[in-house]
């Protein structure tokens, strides 16, 4: 019996600092990918734009009430591509949602191409990037099938109707 319980103590000693250290090091790496996404360009212009915006303020919190965006952002980002999507959540004394942001870099600015707030329990979601860019002057970039194409991409004169193929005698080798 005492021969088990060595084996078991030894085994605890020598395991649990193990896990404890594997736990911590998961913890450190969640938190800081976490953060990173939490101080993305496009989510700084998204919790300004909906502490700020009337309509989410009526809709969350009510005539002179506060909205309050949740540190915590979920989603991705890609710096490779220049695309991002993400989320948090946002609440005031009436009610909670959750807040969607996407966006593009072009070059190393990055846009919010979408905006829009999902209240909790259902109900209409509010898009707010029109919003967004009466209040910042920016204008997202939209597109308009009606529109013609620009003088650079013009297309390139047809191919001559008549094309003559020429083969020389014979079959193909064997």
């Amino acid at each position: 019996m005492r021969q088990h319980s060595r084996f078991f103590t030894r085994f605890a000693c020598t395991t649990a600092p193990t896990i404890a250290a594997i736990a911590t090091v998961a913890v450190l790496l969640c938190s800081n990918g976490c953060s990173r996404l939490a101080s993305h360009p496009i989510v700084a212009v998204a919790k300004e734009e909906v502490a700020a915006n009337a309509r989410v303020i009526e809709l969350l919190a009510g005539p002179g009430g506060t909205v309050i965006c949740s540190p915590t952002v979920t989603g991705r980002a890609n710096e490779t591509d220049g695309i991002a999507a993400m989320e948090f959540e946002a609440s005031g004394s009436k009610g909670r949602g959750i807040v969607v942001v996407e966006g593009k870099k072009l070059g190393d600015e990055w846009g919010v191409t979408m905006l829009e707030l999902r209240p909790a329990g259902g109900g209409e979601h509010l898009v707010l990037t029109a919003d967004l860019e009466a209040r910042t002057g920016t204008d997202t970039p939209k597109f308009d099938p009606s529109s013609g194409k620009p003088a650079a991409q013009k297309l390139a004169p047809p191919p001559p109707g008549d094309i003559e193929i020429t083969l020389p005698p014979g079959g193909p080798p064997r």
